[in-house]
């Protein structure tokens, strides 16, 4: 999937764009709530991660702050809301960046998989 996306570049602009729709909209508040006020760090975690996840390049397990995604957010609160809050982010994302519509629909199901497995609530 990481290939299939775009490389790198591709996986920096959808987790930017991410941030960006999460810091924006005022429907995303408590998601945007559980977020530092600094997204930066998390910009460059999360490409990390997401580079990982769709099969790229293992840099993220290579990081001093590099940690169990699961372990990452057992803290926090993710209930159902929560997780389509954080899906319907990103699926805005993955159109906005121009990722192909093929793409897209093959991304979902692991996506949605990964946001329910967070849930804790």
């Amino acid at each position: 999937m990481y290939e299939a996306l775009g490389g790198v570049g591709a996986v920096r602009a959808l987790v930017n764009r991410f941030y960006d729709i999460m810091d924006g909209d005022p429907a995303l508040a408590p998601l945007r709530a559980m977020h530092a006020a600094d997204l930066s760090p998390m910009r460059d975690k999360l490409t990390d991660w997401m580079t990982a996840f769709l099969g790229g390049p293992q840099h993220y397990f290579e990081r001093p702050d590099a940690v169990c995604f699961s372990a990452a957010h057992s803290g926090l609160a993710i209930d159902a809301s929560i997780r389509d809050q954080w899906l319907d982010c990103m699926y805005r994302a993955l159109t906005d960046t121009g990722v192909p519509a093929a793409v897209r629909e093959r991304l979902r199901p692991p996506l949605a998989e990964l946001a329910n497995f967070l849930r804790n609530r």
